[in-house]
């Protein structure tokens, strides 16, 4: 058969397609395939080539331009800078620390006014889990050390950590739960260390500035005193001891609405504050702002509810404060 003929079909046969649909251009000029492109855009040359990641190419030049911002310091991402309007106020009323406070025998924190009338909602101890109500009045020492935490250009504290014998810790994880949240608490830059005149440094034998102690409540009261029937705890210059109230430990205080951790912090650094040199409590300076950490706020973020129990002027107006854990909040 001569090439370039086909035979001709059978008429008996089925028919047959005459080309290859695929590798057979049938002798006719195809267009080019670019045509598609002369009829859109470069926005839409561009979803054409790269598909779904076209959409992610602009998303990622906006997040690498915030990063390059945050990392000169422009943006913040949501962090709260140590010169924030939250850690000015609530850092406004730290400015009296004393540098060598005088050793007393007279407990620092605990009420010592006259109560009149019915105990505030806010300063009674809340619902909650078990405590040990008596303890044998001795403590043993929880093992530990840390290296120095905070720059402490004017002072060093050394601290221990221990427990009342008698109390059972085993609700709380056992000792070393307790040591690991003082240890942690002072060492975050919110805390005291903020203050490059502080640093601390945790020991476990030898002599220390002052010991935290997890107390029972009939303890704290001989340690703390109890003219004012409410669970508290204080710091007692005699003990060289910071005395922590194991019943507000597991139920916390009202203000703080259920939130253990953040009162457990409060609770440390407030007492911690009267160790270190701030004798002094404070009121709430302003509605809706952070409490100042040496406000008592076991007993409520209301100054009305603080003057039930103390009636210093100070206390003697309607502001209202929001509960905060952290003599320095914001700062980091």
């Amino acid at each position: 058969m001569p090439r370039g003929h086909r035979p001709r079909p059978d008429a008996n046969e089925p028919l047959r397609a005459s080309r290859d649909p695929i590798n057979d251009d049938g002798g006719r000029p195809r267009a080019p395939r670019d045509r598609q492109y002369r009829k859109q855009g470069p926005l839409g040359r561009m979803l054409t080539t790269y598909g779904w990641r076209a959409y992610a190419i602009p998303v990622l030049v906006v997040l690498t331009v915030l990063l390059v911002l945050q990392a000169f310091g422009v943006l913040s991402m949501g962090r709260s800078e140590p010169n924030d309007d939250a850690t000015q106020q609530a850092a406004t009323n730290l400015t009296s620390r004393n540098p060598n406070p005088a050793a007393g025998t007279a407990p620092v924190g605990a009420p010592t006014g006259q109560l009149t009338g019915a105990v505030p909602n806010a300063s009674a101890l809340p619902g909650g889990g078990p405590y040990t109500e008596k303890g044998a009045k001795t403590w043993h020492v929880v093992p530990g050390s840390t290296p120095k935490i905070g720059k402490g250009a004017q002072q060093t504290f050394t601290y221990k950590v221990a427990i009342e014998d008698g109390v059972d810790t085993t609700s709380l994880g056992g000792d070393q739960p307790f040591a690991a949240m003082v240890d942690a608490t002072l060492a975050n830059p919110q805390s005291w260390i903020h203050d490059d005149q502080v640093a601390f440094r945790r020991v476990d034998k030898g002599s220390a500035n002052f010991t935290i102690s997890l107390t029972s409540p009939m303890t704290t009261r001989d340690a703390c005193g109890y003219t004012i029937q409410l669970e508290t705890s204080c710091y007692n210059p005699e003990l060289s001891r910071v005395v922590l109230n194991e019943a507000r430990w597991v139920r916390g205080a009202a203000a703080f609405q259920g939130d253990i951790s953040a009162y457990r912090q409060y609770q440390i650094n407030h007492e911690v504050g009267h160790a270190i040199g701030y004798p002094n409590h404070v009121a709430c300076p302003g509605n809706g702002k952070l409490a100042p950490i040496m406000m008592q706020q076991s007993f409520g973020v209301a100054n009305r509810d603080i003057f039930a129990l103390d009636k210093a002027p100070q206390y003697d107006n309607d502001n209202v404060c929001k509960p905060n854990s952290w003599p320095y909040p914001g700062a980091g």
